[in-house]
């Protein structure tokens, strides 16, 4: 019995075993005492509307989407704090790399509506050739298409371009963005790989 209560009693208030300090880490993670972790977003989106000027709390905003994986809104922030600091190189690295991963999130997109779209119509693959007399009926656009696959083709093929547009739109944002840096960073060899 008193090995019981003793393993009990050091298991929950010395947390031995349980890879925590005990009762100190169940009151903190119970009522938030300690560091609370940072700033939220709310509190950050007020201080740029209220200071629109303030570097810093764009800054701040921007760190603060990063953590939440928001890239979109980051790099809309870090697009405001650039144009406010427009020589802070670590601003501009900060921003190009945000760029280059909001263009493989569209990268991503553009290849699952290519996949979607290969599978919305499977029959493509099992085409007759062209140059049969089914293969020019079946090319026909006209002559037996099922007008459900077409609509979804169309909205398959949409969706790929879009995120097409999007991902040389901000592929071109990161070049440009790169080239600022290299501007400002002549002899950093990273950035000039980059």
């Amino acid at each position: 019995m008193f090995l019981a209560v003793a393993f009990v009693l050091g298991f929950v208030l010395l947390g031995v075993g349980s890879g925590t300090t005990g009762l100190t880490d169940a009151f903190q993670s119970a009522f938030s005492l300690g560091s609370g972790g940072g700033t939220s977003i709310s509190s950050l989106e007020k201080k740029t509307v209220q200071h629109p000027q303030d570097a810093n709390a764009w800054r701040d905003l921007a760190t603060a989407y990063e953590q939440k994986q928001r890239t979109n809104d980051a790099v809309t922030a870090l697009e405001r704090y650039t144009a406010l600091r427009p020589k802070d190189d670590s601003g501009l690295a900060e921003l190009a790399s945000q760029y280059t991963t909001q263009a493989r999130g569209f990268a991503t997109d553009y290849q699952a509506a290519q996949t979607e779209g290969a599978t919305i119509s499977p029959q493509t693959t099992f085409a007759p050739a062209a140059s049969t007399i089914f293969g020019k009926i079946y090319a026909d656009p006209k002559a037996l298409r099922d007008p459900i696959s077409q609509l979804l083709e169309t909205q398959a093929q949409t969706k790929a371009q879009t995120a097409y547009s999007k991902y040389t739109a901000a592929q071109q944002s990161a070049e440009a963005t790169f080239k600022k840096l290299a501007g400002l960073t002549p002899t950093d060899v990273t950035v000039q790989y980059q």
